[in-house]
């Protein structure tokens, strides 16, 4: 059964003056990124792949998590559509038993609700919610999902 692991960026710093892909993570951000790792590996939840978003918080939001996952940095995810989201993870490769995805909402909040139908109020920066999936990533499909896990950094 694989594992869908949905993650929003960690807080970022405001950015006045910076392209907004250039923003970087607050010191909040920094500990609730390290936090959120270790959280993932007490939990044996290290995921097999990780699809990150090109901009600078994502980035650094999946480094701190320091995971020594092997990752694909897609810029498609900074464009912030869900459904760009769902063909990502269907293109998966059979042997990711979990793959974790590091971008920004509302596309992630947006995922959880469309995978799970039971997604929470709100998604955080930093929030993660853990998806049990019942076919092959192929088969991806909007409410096959059951949600496991919903961890938000106040929640820890």
């Amino acid at each position: 059964m694989p594992t869908l692991i949905v993650l929003r960026h960690a807080k970022a710093v405001t950015g006045l003056g910076l392209p907004d892909s250039d923003r970087t993570l607050a010191d909040r951000g920094r500990r609730d990124a390290a936090a959120t790792g270790d959280w993932l590996r007490a939990h044996d939840l290290v995921p097999d792949r990780a699809l990150v978003s090109t901009a600078a918080r994502t980035r650094e939001t999946f480094a701190l998590l320091d995971l020594k996952t092997p990752v694909s940095y897609e810029p498609t995810l900074y464009d912030n559509d869900p459904d760009v989201v769902l063909d990502l993870a269907r293109q998966a490769d059979d042997a990711v038993g979990t793959l974790l995805v590091v971008g920004h909402n509302p596309s992630m909040h947006q995922v959880v609700h469309d995978l799970t139908a039971e997604a929470p109020q709100e998604f955080p920066t930093c929030a993660l919610a853990v998806i049990d999936l019942p076919a092959p990533w192929t088969g991806l499909r909007q409410g096959a999902g059951t949600l496991k896990t919903y961890r938000t950094p106040k929640s820890a």
